[in-house]
This record gives structure tokens, sequence and C-alpha cells, in this order.
């Protein structure tokens, strides 16, 4: 027996436990390309349309930390506006493919008696690694077409996908080692989304320190964007040069990464990550004695990486918001469309805390998760089998993750006023105010943490991918993006309901958002007390 004996079987069982959610994330994320693209296609009639839309996103360094521009076409458009979401959501599906396949069959003992068979030490992550890639490589065709069918040419539409695709690929490397050096599912996971946070930073960083070229219709990025795989992906240019080359590059990436995780997974020993475990207290703490001192706990490490990065990002956005009064043109007509005013620099604050909002969003449904986790390892039993019930244990994650929440679109507010007033030269009443409009935003977030809460409850099987898919989608319906979409559609997004400090903060707004999130909150609760709890 060498140490890929039983693969092939491997393959084939996780194929069968994951034909369903596989199949969802390939559809949905073509069919929401597809409805992008005849979206673009229907707004931008005229080639001066595309013209004056590619130079707004290629000028201004903000919308280049989430875009490059390569071109004024329609397929380029459409890239620059949709590509990073669409390849952070394939990265996330290639994460919790394998951390799924191999991590976590470990915590819940199917790796052990799998083991006791005919099974070599390799196989299991290479048949999840195998079945991951599978995944993105049937993800870049189907997203090509859905171009296609929009009327796009074929060679940009194929390179797209494509580049997608490569981003999901690199991050399954990314997974596979993450998987071999955390214990847990859950540290697995942590390690690989941490991972793509840093390489959409250094991305859009890179991006925001390029510049643009003589016609304003491409953008180019600093040295920074070379140093991240996201960077890569816009570099292939669809629509804008088509740099196959580039996945040359990624293959590379990709199978350092494979090669070192398989070393590891033959040499550890089962259940056992390659990092060190920290010994713990002899004793836990009087906040351990209660159900929202656990819940702290269990969020406490994902709070604190979400709170430097933001703190970061606010910093950096609050850097450059001299340039935003001075901006015209396009730009300054996108900003009048979409919020209503011709003060760029209210403008410009809106858009960060809208920004804010989504990146908290992202946080509280990383940390409400955790619910189903808990549930799936049987942790939940022995805590429900005490003097807690259901609605107390959802109720600490609920709590826990609304404070975390708040604290986070605080602390990313306070951040870009302390540099926005430093690179003004005036920050009389900016720390107020954009500290009320990130408050103003928070019940769009609180709508999230409920959509969560109610797919915990109904669909906990399917509760990970689909509140990830709708977090995305309610991103791209947002302010953020300014898509040409039906009104009632573009409202479906909580994050369309608030737009200070450019206009005055919707009281009405506020109140809906809360009732929306308190009813949804309350509908999963009442679901979670009648169903049977459900393993992995």
């Amino acid at each position: 027996m060498n140490s890929f004996t039983g693969t092939t079987r491997l393959i084939r069982l996780a194929l069968r436990r994951d034909r369903f959610v596989l199949a969802a994330w390939l559809l949905v994320l073509a069919g929401l390309l597809a409805m992008f693209t005849a979206m673009f296609v229907d707004s931008l009639p005229a080639q001066a349309d595309v013209l004056r839309e590619t130079r707004l996103m290629a000028g201004n360094a903000g919308f280049r930390m989430l875009s490059l521009a390569s071109g004024a076409s329609v397929g380029a458009y459409a890239m620059s506006r949709t590509w990073v979401t669409f390849a952070l959501l394939a990265a996330v599906m290639s994460v919790l493919c394998v951390v799924r396949h191999t991590r976590q069959n470990e915590e819940t003992g199917r790796a052990e008696l799998l083991g006791a068979g005919v099974v070599g030490p390799a196989a299991g992550l290479t048949a999840a690694v195998v079945v991951a890639l599978g995944a993105n490589v049937a993800l870049a065709p189907l997203l090509g077409l859905a171009m296609i069918v929009g009327g796009q040419p074929v060679a940009g539409s194929l390179a797209a996908g494509a580049s997608i695709a490569a981003v999901g690929a690199a991050f399954t490397g990314v997974a596979a080692l993450t998987s071999q050096l955390s214990r847990s599912a859950r540290g697995a996971t942590g390690l690989a989304t941490a991972a793509l946070a840093v390489a959409f930073l250094v991305s859009g960083v890179g991006n925001m320190l390029g510049g643009v070229d003589a016609g304003g219709t491409v953008a180019f990025s600093a040295w920074p964007s070379w140093l991240s795989p996201i960077g890569w992906g816009y570099e292939m240019r669809p629509f804008g040069g088509d740099h196959w080359w580039l996945l040359g590059l990624f293959a590379a990436f990709t199978g350092v990464l494979l090669a070192t995780a398989g070393r590891l997974a033959v040499r550890r020993d089962l259940g056992a990550g390659a990092l060190p475990e920290r010994t713990g207290r002899a004793e836990a703490s009087a906040a351990l004695r209660g159900p929202f001192g656990l819940a702290w706990r269990l969020q406490r490490p994902a709070f604190l990486g979400w709170l430097v990065a933001l703190a970061g990002f606010g910093l950096i956005f609050g850097s450059v918001s001299k340039s935003a009064r001075t901006m015209g043109g396009s730009a300054r007509e996108m900003y009048e469309r979409t919020l209503g005013t011709g003060q760029m620099l209210d403008a410009w604050f809106t858009m960060l805390i809208v920004m804010g909002g989504i990146a908290v969003s992202i946080y509280v449904v990383q940390a409400l998760l955790r619910m189903r986790e808990e549930e799936a390892r049987g942790r939940l039993e022995p805590i429900l089998s005490s003097a807690v019930g259901r609605t107390r244990w959802v109720l600490s994650f609920v709590l826990t993750t609304a404070l975390g929440g708040t604290v986070l679109l605080l602390v990313f507010a306070t951040a870009v006023a302390l540099t926005a007033g430093l690179a003004l030269g005036d920050s009389s009443g900016l720390l107020l105010d954009l500290n009320a409009a990130a408050l103003a935003e928070l019940p769009a977030v609180l709508v999230i943490a409920g959509l969560v809460v109610a797919l915990f409850a109904v669909l906990p099987r399917r509760a990970v991918p689909v509140a990830w898919v709708v977090l995305g989608v309610a991103v791209l319906l947002s302010p953020l993006f300014d898509l040409d979409v039906s009104q009632w559609l573009a409202d479906a997004s909580p994050f369309a309901h608030q737009k200070a400090p450019a206009q005055e903060i919707g009281m009405v707004a506020v109140v809906a958002l809360l009732g929306a999130a308190a009813t949804l909150v309350a509908a999963g609760l009442a679901w979670f007390r009648r169903r049977d709890l459900s393993a992995g």
C-alpha cells in the first residue's frame, strides 16, 4: 500500500457528499454572472457610455481598490465591476470544500474510520484537492459561457472564467496547507480566510498605488499586486489582453502549496496539526461558566483579526480623502446619481461607511456560522443537556456578534476620521459624523445576522454555502457597485437604505431594518426550538 491508495474511492465519496453543494455553487455563480453581464449590456448601449463609466472606474483610487479597468468595452467594464466578488466567492468555495473533506473528517472521526481500511495517509487530502480543483475546472467554462450568452467575445469570456477559477484553485492549495497546520476545521478555515483577506488587501493597495494610461481607460497596478494571487487574476486582463501565461504562475503557486501539504499529511499524526498547540490554562475563567462567555471566547480570535484589519483599512482610506474634494466628470455624475449629492467629500465618506458595513457583515457571517460548526461537531448536545436552553444559546451568539460588529464599525469609522482629518487639515465634527453614519449602517449588518440565524435554523446542512452566496448578492446590489437594476431589486440589499453622511440618516429605514433583523432572529429561534439537532 502506498500513500495514495484508496484515493479514487474517496473522490467518489466526496463527490457524493457534495453533489448538491458544489452544483449549487457553480450554477449560482454562473447565473449571477450571466445576469450582471446582461444588465451591463442593457445599461451601456453606446460606446460613449462605456467610455464614461470606464474612466470613472480607472481614475478613482478608491474604485481601484476593488477593480482594475482593462479597456473601454462592456466585457472589460463588467469584469472591473464584479470580478473581485466572484474571485472571492470562488476562493471561499474552494476553502470550504477542502476543509470539509480533510480536517472536518478528522474532527468527526470519519477519517479514522476510513483509515481502518485500505487507505493511504495522503489519500484523504488528495481526494479533497481533486474535488476542489475539479469544481474550479468546471467553473471556468461555465463563467465563460455566462458572458458569451450575454454577447461578449469568446476569448475574453473564457479568460474571465479562467481568471476567477484560477483564484479558486490557488486557495485550494492554501486550504490544503492550512488543513495540515491547524488541528481544527475552524482553525484551518480561519487561517485560509486570513490569507484571503491579506491577498485582497495587498492587491487592493497595489491597485490604489497604480496609475492610469493617457486615455483614462486602462488602470495599472503597482508592484504590491504581484505579491497576491488576486493581483495575478487582475493582471490576466480579460477583454484587455487575455494574458493566459499567468495561469502558469497560478499553477506553480498551487503546486508548491499542495506539495508542502502532502508532505505534512504523510508525516503528522491523525488529528494533530503541524503547528504546535498552545498549552491551555489549568482552570477555566469565570467568564466561561455561561453561554455568553463561551460564545465570546469562540469568536475572540476572529474578532481581533478583523479589528486590526479594519483599523488598517480605515487609516488607508482616510488618508486619501483629500482627493475626493476635486472629483469631477463621470465620478461626480456617479455619486450624484447613486447618493443624490454634489458634495464629493460626503459621498466619498458614505461609500467608505458602506464598505465598512460590508466588511463587518463578513465577520458576522463567519461568527454566526460557528453555531453550525458547534452543532455538527457534537459539542452542542452537552451544553443543551445542562441548564442552558436553545434560545439562550443562540442569543449568546447573536448578542456577542452584534456587539462585536458594532465595535468593528466604530473602529473603522474612527480610523477613517483620524487620517481624513489629518489629510484635510480640518477634523471638526468629522469623528462624530462618521461614527453616527457607522451606527446607522449597523441595522443592515444585523439583517445579515438575522438571515444567518434563520438559515442555520431552517437549512442547517446548507447554511454555510447559502449564507455566503446571499451575502455576495447583497454586496453586488449595494451602492458600492452601483449596478443598473430595478429599484425593487436594489432595495433587496440591506446596504441600500442608508446614505449618511451624504444624506440625513433615515430613521424609518433604521426602524424597518431593525424590525426585519428581529423578525428573522425570532423566526430562526422558533424553528430551531422545534427541529432535531443535525450532525455534520
